[in-house]
């Protein structure tokens, strides 16, 4: 990195906090820090629901993703505007009605105390989780870049998020992600027209496209129901629906988002602009991974994209045959630009279709060669780790951008790391101020209730630092932090779904139930019997078979016992 790309990236972040800080001081009781003002329009609301969801995982795991898989990931996001309408005209309404600072306190009203309680703690479970893992992503990032000791940069990334968040609560959060969200816009676009422009001569958008599709990376569709296969269209649809309904219908890191509205009609617009932008906006990220794909077709690239795990083997008794693998690449490498280029200048389809199985003959070898230095990378360190689709992008970025851009594209990442943090810790502290910490400690004055919100967002930042310091890398990072909202977001589902529809069922039989579903899904997940979508609507479904069927036990108890 050189000197511009340092002031880029520096100047961004404390811009984004000092905004922050400034924008939103003042907050003079609990209300304003946790609701904003309620004076957030469509917009705000709209980008601030964005960007609360669009973290750095997302725009390093996302490419990485269709590097390696193609666009069928789109399909997770499917049931998005279904779950988007379903919200605006059920839940909304009742939130709004009942003018609640979480969602959680709804709960109260409709069953008991330890309900809302249960489905509180659920939630700081696995947002607390989420939120290390928002930290630890941008973090491998710097550490790639600058060699820094991981812990030191997750402490320095959590204390900036730490500063604005806690003094100035939500309206801090909504009002920088406004600014980083035009960030990460403009930068992501930015690096695609890059992508295209390195790209040879003979190789325009349309046919970078076809070579794509060539390979196997435009498959967007998938109708088959194979739980081998995790993103399919009715994974997409229904797993995806139940998911986004208990994301953004009863994850306090989104409701609070919308309760900061000027009115209902401002929430359910802003909600249903996330929904009309969603889709396009995952489409563009993956489809610069798949233009990452192409320019790689046409230029060198690492046998292994992770950089430690590659000075592991390097500094191992594997290196001479790691670097064997590396040199046996390089050859293939050549023969596949060859290839690509011939594939893109021919207009027999024979022809085209002889080539394409030659590329994708070295395309196979190429794998076969990535999957063998991934063996020996195991070799040398028992605990590398040899995944390496979040470090794609980053070092596409790091390797071919030219000077300033790289700090651009560094401060889009970091951007959208701040804003989902800030998010998530501005949800946390809310919900243990007014779910736990007021519920069981009634009477204080507003400015203790206040304080009481900073200090506890203070702490979820800490303990997401923690968090972070401990992580490791998983498969993909965006799929990590979907499976730990899957675990959970089925059960609180279904308990909401009880309680807005079905008012046969009683607090006692839902309560019991969401303890039963949580235990069941938790052995599902563990032993692996379906893919994670699918937890959703396994969770909101067993919660609500188990409550009505334990309150029919308790209705014929009752009977036989007033018989």
């Amino acid at each position: 990195m050189q000197q511009i790309d340092w002031f880029i990236l520096i100047g961004t972040l404390l811009f984004i906090v000092l905004y922050g800080t400034y924008k939103s001081r003042g907050s003079k009781n609990v209300t304003q820090y946790l609701k904003g003002g309620s004076d957030s329009r469509w917009w705000t609301i709209g980008l601030s629901v964005m960007a609360t969801q669009a973290s750095a995982i997302t725009f390093l795991s996302t490419p990485g993703q269709a590097f390696h898989s193609g666009m069928g990931f789109v399909q997770f996001y499917f049931g998005l505007p279904i779950a988007m309408v379903i919200i605006c005209l059920v839940f909304i309404p009742i939130y709004h009605r009942l003018k609640v600072f979480t969602a959680y306190e709804y709960l109260e009203t409709r069953f008991d105390l330890k309900t809302r309680t249960l489905t509180a703690i659920l939630f700081l479970i696995q947002r607390g989780l989420a939120a290390g893992i928002t930290i630890f992503a941008p973090a491998i990032i710097l550490s790639a870049v600058l060699g820094w000791n991981l812990v030191m940069l997750n402490i320095i990334i959590g204390v900036l998020v730490i500063i604005y968040t806690v003094s100035g609560g939500t309206k801090a959060v909504s009002v920088t992600q406004k600014q980083q969200m035009g960030i990460i816009f403009g930068g992501m676009f930015v690096a695609f027209l890059l992508i295209l422009n390195y790209l040879p001569l003979d190789i325009t958008f349309t046919k970078a496209l076809e070579i794509a599709g060539a390979s196997g990376k435009m498959e967007i569709l998938d109708f088959s129901f194979d739980f081998n296969n995790k993103y399919t269209f009715w994974s997409g649809i229904i797993g995806g629906t139940f998911l986004a309904l208990s994301y953004f219908g009863t994850d306090q890191s989104q409701v609070q988002r919308y309760l900061s509205g000027k009115s209902m009609k401002e929430m359910q617009m802003g909600l249903i602009f996330n929904g009309l932008l969603k889709i396009p906006m995952q489409f563009f990220i993956l489809l610069v991974g798949v233009m990452v794909f192409v320019f790689y077709q046409f230029n060198p690239s690492p046998l292994h994209f992770n950089p430690s795990a590659v000075t592991d083997v390097l500094n191992s008794p594997y290196a001479a045959q790691y670097q064997d693998l590396q040199d046996k690449k390089n050859t293939l490498e050549i023969a596949i630009k060859e290839q690509q280029l011939n594939y893109a200048v021919l207009d027999n389809q024979g022809q085209k279709q002889t080539v394409l199985l030659d590329i994708k003959t070295l395309q196979s070898q190429e794998d076969q060669l990535r999957t063998a230095s991934k063996e020996l990378i195991k070799k040398a360190n028992p605990k590398a780790e040899t995944n390496d689709k979040d470090y794609v992008f980053i070092h596409f970025i790091l390797n071919n951008l030219p000077r300033g851009l790289i700090g651009l594209l560094l401060a889009v990442i970091l951007s959208a790391a701040m804003s989902s943090t800030a998010s998530e810790l501005n949800a946390l502290g809310s919900t243990t101020t007014i779910d736990l910490y007021r519920r069981n400690n009634k009477g204080r004055s507003d400015k203790h209730y206040l304080w009481a919100s900073k200090g506890f967002t203070m702490l979820w930042g800490i303990i997401a630092i923690g968090v972070a310091c401990v992580a490791n890398l998983f498969e993909n990072l965006i799929e990590l932090v979907n499976i730990i909202g899957s675990i959970f977001y089925g059960n609180v589902l279904g308990i909401f779904l009880l309680a807005f529809f079905f008012t046969y069922v009683k607090s006692r039989a839902v309560f019991i139930a969401a303890i039963i579903t949580q235990g069941i899904i938790v052995y599902i997940w563990w032993i692996d019997l379906m893919p994670y979508l699918w937890l959703n609507v396994a969770g909101a479904s067993l919660v609500i078979a188990i409550a009505f069927i334990l309150q029919a036990v308790s209705l014929n108890k009752n009977k036989m016992l007033e018989g």
